[in-house]
C-alpha cells in the first residue's frame, strides 16, 4: 500500500483532516502526526517531524498544513532531500511535481483557496516527474543545500 506522512499545525487542523480523508479515500496508508486540536504547537516542529519520518523511508510523499502553509513549507526546505511545494491553485500543485519534482506539498489552514484542497491534491498525486530538462534544474535547487 502506498503511504504518505501529514502533519500540521494548530491553524491547519480542518484542512488536515480533510486530506487525511481523501488521501484514505484514495486508498492510501496515512500517517497523520497531528495536530488534532487548536492548542499551539511550533509548526518548524511539526515539519522536521513529517520530513523526519519521510526521509527515513517507506513514503510516496508528505503533506503538510499551517495557517498559511508559508512557515511549514519554509521549514521544510531547510531539511536536506525536501522540497515542498506551496501552490496556489490545481495548475501549481501540478507543476510542483511535473517540473519540480517535490516530495511535500503544503496548505493553508486559513486560505481561501480558488481550487479545492483534494484537487491540488489529486493534481499532485496524479501526475510524474518529467525529468528531461527538469531533472537539471532539480538537481541545481538539490544543490543549493551545500552550497554558500
Amino acid at each position: 500500500m502506498r503511504r504518505v506522512v501529514v502533519a500540521n499545525d494548530h491553524g491547519a487542523v480542518e484542512v488536515a483532516n480533510k486530506v487525511v480523508e481523501h488521501l484514505k479515500a484514495r486508498g492510501f496508508e496515512v500517517d497523520h502526526l497531528g495536530v488534532y486540536t487548536n492548542d499551539s504547537v511550533d509548526y518548524p516542529d511539526k515539519a522536521a517531524e513529517a520530513c523526519k519520518k519521510f526521509l527515513g523511508g517507506g513514503y510516496e510523499f508528505g503533506v503538510l498544513a499551517c495557517g498559511t502553509g508559508i512557515g511549514i513549507s519554509i521549514s521544510a526546505n531547510k531539511i536536506n532531500g525536501i522540497i515542498c511545494a506551496l501552490p496556489q491553485n490545481t495548475f501549481a500543485a501540478e507543476m510542483a511535481k511535473c517540473h519540480n519534482n517535490a516530495n511535500f506539498i503544503a496548505f493553508g489552514g486559513r486560505i481561501e483557496y480558488c481550487d479545492p484542497v483534494e484537487e491540488m491534491l489529486d493534481a499532485f498525486i496524479d501526475h510524474d516527474f518529467e525529468g528531461g530538462r527538469h531533472a537539471k534544474r532539480v538537481d541545481k535547487i538539490m544543490a543549493l543545500e551545500s552550497q554558500i
